[in-house]
C-alpha cells in the first residue's frame, strides 16, 4: 500500500467514526431514536461495512443501519434492539 492510500483509508475510517459518534450524540438527544455508548462501540464496524457510502449524512447513516438490521453483527443488533425498546418505553411514559 502506498502512503497516500493508507492516509486516505485512515482518514475515511476517522470520518466514519466521527459520523457514528455524531449520530449517537444527535440521536440520543432526540425522541426519534437513541443510541447508547455501548451501541456506538458495538456498531462502529457495521457502520463502516454497511453504511460508509452514507457518510457524512447522519440521518442516512441511521436509516442505513435500520434498513440493514438483518446484516448487523449479533452484538450490534442486540444493543440496538435494546436501545429501541428503551426508547419505546420512554415514549410510552
Amino acid at each position: 500500500m502506498t502512503s497516500i492510500f493508507k492516509n486516505r483509508v485512515h482518514a475515511r475510517r476517522a470520518a466514519v467514526a466521527l459520523a457514528v459518534a455524531a449520530t449517537v450524540s444527535l440521536l440520543s438527544s432526540t425522541a426519534s431514536f437513541a443510541f447508547s455508548a455501548e451501541a456506538q462501540q458495538m456498531c462502529s464496524g457495521d457502520a463502516f461495512r454497511l453504511c460508509s457510502a452514507e457518510i457524512p449524512n447522519i440521518p442516512r447513516i441511521t436509516a442505513c443501519m435500520v434498513r440493514n438490521r438483518s446484516q448487523l453483527t449479533s452484538g450490534c443488533r442486540v444493543v440496538l434492539d435494546r436501545d429501541l425498546a428503551a426508547q419505546r418505553r420512554a415514549a410510552a411514559e
